[in-house]
């Protein structure tokens, strides 16, 4: 049997716990698997006598991660701290720098620094593998940078934040408002400490500029994906959109467009049918479109101590079976600067527009609709409350720059009593 792999885990938190238990609970297994033995040799975190759950009598401690990188008997770092600077990146720096693989589930920091921190593993002969950081138990990564190696991929698109399902599909199975279901999310523990990463779109934005750079080949460009959070989202909406036969999700889509990548983040209505518009709870999905291979669809747990810690745990056995693959599928120094599209690929799209009950008033909203070329499909009042007139409409194709200039011209026309809202119609 080949020598063992030694491993040093920086963050001891959910994930950190949960892969010492998977190396405690399956180490014969592992060896079986790998043909080697693998184990932990040194930990860190900042509190040293938290109870955890976990032995971790037998692991030598540092409470500087960057000392746990470059200890002689750590041949992995497991960087489990989190944090898009700070500690986390210390310490990867110096792994790095030393000549040592990474593992990681910290997206935040390869969405802003993955770019650097992948030439500068290469050219120090070390590989940096972040299955974990995407779609927790979901081997999206691999799937990518192997398994669909030999695919031109034409679309990335998928639920990648888990607290943004659970909170639209509990508003669609029990008629409750955002705020209702946002308070109960926060109460569950699904929220990050600032819960803006999550509704706002960011986290779900680190992951698809992750998956973009090694779906076509270029740099990491979180700063060009356009995002947009789940904060307006009323019942009214998710009620309209089931009897149009459509569900909300925050769905992330990027594709190589003849105007650029585009790479995108926001709510959009998804057929009911589809394997998006039936993804329920806190689970993720992602699917895959090669030009051989077709579509191809992932789903499962997208966060948690068990699903995550599998992920991290999957490419430590890949580096203990000496499967070695760039970063992001491809060398670096080969990766282009992507050209950002500067609009959306044409699509329709869902209005909710509350009118003041005035005279001519929706043909007035028609009227700058038609003066931005945009036709529309559909068109229905509803639910009319004087002194106001909810009216849904849905438009033929058109581009999000132009609905944008048609709604930057509603105010002008008098009749708006609120601030419309739009959201995409997403083939999928």
């Amino acid at each position: 049997m080949a020598e063992k792999l030694r491993l040093g885990i920086a963050g001891l938190g959910t994930v950190g716990t949960g892969v010492v238990r998977i190396v405690q609970r399956h180490a014969a297994l592992i060896a079986e698997r790998t043909g080697r033995a693998v184990e932990i040799t040194a930990v860190s975190a900042r509190t040293r006598d938290k109870e955890r759950g976990v032995r971790l009598n037998a692991y030598a401690w540092e409470d500087d991660p960057t000392a746990l990188a470059l200890r002689p008997d750590v041949d992995v770092f497991v960087e489990l701290m989190g944090g898009s600077d700070g500690p986390a990146k210390a310490a990867t720096e110096a792994a790095i720098a030393a000549g040592k693989d990474v593992v990681t589930a910290n997206k935040a920091m390869l969405a802003l620094h993955g770019q650097q921190l992948a030439e500068t593993a290469e050219k120090n002969g070390a590989v940096i593998r972040f299955e974990a950081a995407v779609a927790g138990g979901i081997p999206v990564v691999k799937a990518l940078t192997e398994g669909l190696a030999a695919n031109e991929m034409a679309r990335v698109m998928g639920v990648m934040n888990g607290t943004c399902n659970f909170i639209l599909t509990e508003m669609q199975n029990t008629g409750r408002s955002y705020d209702e279901v946002f308070r109960e999310a926060a109460e569950l523990g699904y929220l990050e400490a600032d819960p803006t990463l999550d509704v706002g779109g960011i986290d779900a934005g680190h992951k698809l500029a992750l998956l973009s750079a090694i779906a076509f080949g270029t740099q990491v460009d979180f700063g060009a994906v356009e995002l947009e959070g789940i904060e307006k989202i009323t019942i009214e909406d998710i009620e309209q959109a089931a009897d149009m036969g459509y569900r909300i999700k925050l769905l992330g889509v990027a594709q190589m467009t003849g105007r650029g990548l585009e790479q995108r983040m926001s709510p959009c209505l998804v057929p009911a049918t589809s394997p998006l518009g039936q993804l329920e709870a806190a689970t993720n999905m992602v699917v895959l479109e090669g030009d051989s291979v077709g579509q191809i669809v992932l789903r499962g747990a997208g966060a948690g101590e068990g699903p995550t810690a599998s992920a991290v745990m999957a490419d430590v056995v890949d580096l203990a079976r000496g499967i070695r693959v760039p970063t992001f599928g491809r060398p670096a120094q080969g990766l282009t600067k992507p050209t950002p599209a500067r609009s959306s690929v044409p699509a329709p799209y869902y209005m909710r527009i509350e009118l003041q009950d005035k005279p001519g008033a929706l043909a007035r909203i028609a009227t700058v609709l038609g003066d931005a070329g945009i036709s529309i499909d559909r068109m229905r009042q509803y639910g009319h409350v004087d002194p106001t007139a909810p009216v849904l409409i849905v438009t033929h194709k058109t581009s999000r720059s132009a609905l944008n200039d048609a709604i930057a011209a509603m105010p002008a026309t008098g009749v708006l009593a609120s601030d419309p809202v739009a959201i995409r119609i997403e083939e999928v």
